[in-house]
C-alpha cells in the first residue's frame, strides 16, 4: 500500500458540473486543460496538480477516493467534500 501518492483534481460547486467534467474526460479531453477551465480550487492554474501527499493530509472523503485509484485513473463519480465536488486523477 502506497504511503504517498500524487494526484490532481478539479473542484466544482455542483454535482452536475462534476459529471460533465467526467464525461469530457471519458471522451479524451486533457485533465490539466479541464482543471484550468473548470476548477474553482487554487490548484486550477497548475492544471489541478496537488503534488505528493500522504495519508491524513486531505479530508477523508478525498483521501479515500484518491488512494483507491490506480495510477493514471480518475474518479468515475464525483467525490463530495465540504469544499464541493471533486474529480480526482491519481498521477503517481
Amino acid at each position: 500500500m502506497a504511503n504517498k501518492i500524487k494526484a490532481s483534481h478539479i473542484l466544482v460547486e455542483k454535482h452536475s458540473q462534476a459529471l460533465e467534467v467526467i464525461e469530457l474526460l471519458r471522451s479524451g479531453e486533457d485533465f490539466s486543460k479541464l482543471a484550468r477551465q473548470f476548477s474553482t480550487g487554487p490548484s486550477a492554474k497548475k492544471g489541478g496538480n496537488l503534488g505528493e501527499f500522504g495519508r491524513g493530509k486531505m479530508v477523508k472523503e478525498f483521501e479515500k477516493a484518491a488512494f483507491a485509484l490506480d495510477v493514471g485513473a480518475f474518479t468515475q463519480e464525483p467525490v463530495r467534500t465540504q469544499f464541493g465536488y471533486h474529480v480526482i486523477k491519481r498521477t503517481k
